[in-house]
């Protein structure tokens, strides 16, 4: 994966040449601001894999939070593969998605592109394509799950393949969307979390007192809601931007 361009489009040689004004002590304006989320982001990330990577680092299946398919051998393998790769996606896209990386480590922002790629989201949605459609949450949570892939490896690959071929813009908008269904992953817990507390009170009148089936509930509108709502967010994120470019234009024309 090489480097992503400004939000102008221009290639790697032209934003090298045309950097911001530095601050006293070689600070770029906003470099600050970018950490206010970024280092947020990562704080985010590792709880989350600290949280979930245990039970998986002893290769031992009865300690999957998931139930495995005893009748299907490689399921626990893929499964394993799938949350492996997907932590590496999780934390090489925090990097991918620091401006001040990709803009002063290029070198740096192509080898995480790579990690981000051929060890994280490739192989991550390979293995997930054969897992989802096994899915112990039935057939919607399989449905939600499977068209997550579907999804997030064309538009991973779509990235990559605007990197290759030098279309930079078009690589940041491609890696917006693919890291925007990466964190999928974790939106899904905030959300399941959220539609318990909502539907909660209806525990003694709709679900008759049953809480495994509330959770259940709450697990398949988490899973379609965490890859969905991201992705109109990511598109709303870059149609936002796409405004912004044609005003300055304007302007500029005008001027």
């Amino acid at each position: 994966m090489t480097i992503a361009t400004d939000t102008a489009g221009r290639g790697p040689e032209e934003t090298n040449r045309e950097r911001r004004p530095e601050r006293p002590g070689g600070q770029r304006p906003g470099t600050r601001r970018q950490l206010f989320w970024v280092v947020p982001l990562l704080i985010v990330m590792v709880g989350f894999l600290a949280y979930s990577l245990p039970p998986y680092l002893g290769l031992d299946p009865s300690q999957s939070r998931l139930p495995v398919h005893e009748t299907f051998p490689p399921y626990y393998v893929l499964l394993v593969t799938h949350i492996f790769c997907g932590s590496v996606a999780l934390l090489t896209g925090c990097l991918q998605m620091w401006p001040w990386l990709r803009q002063r480590h290029p070198r740096v922002h192509r080898w995480s592109g790579r990690l981000y790629f051929f060890a994280g989201c490739f192989p991550a949605g390979l293995a997930v394509l054969v897992v989802a459609p096994m899915s112990s949450t039935g057939l919607v949570g399989a449905v939600g799950n499977t068209m997550l892939a579907v999804l997030w490896l064309p538009i991973t690959i779509a990235g990559y393949r605007a990197a290759r071929q030098r279309r930079y813009g078009e690589h940041r908008k491609w890696m917006i969307r693919s890291f925007a269904l990466t964190t999928s992953i974790v939106l899904n817990r905030v959300w399941m979390v959220l539609w318990i507390v909502i539907l909660t009170p209806s525990l003694d009148t709709t679900y008759g007192g049953d809480m495994d089936a509330l959770i259940h509930d709450a697990t398949l509108v988490s899973i379609w809601l965490s890859w969905v709502v991201n992705l109109l967010v990511a598109e709303w994120w870059l149609q936002r931007g796409n405004r912004a470019r044609r005003r300055a234009r304007a302007v500029a024309a005008r001027a």
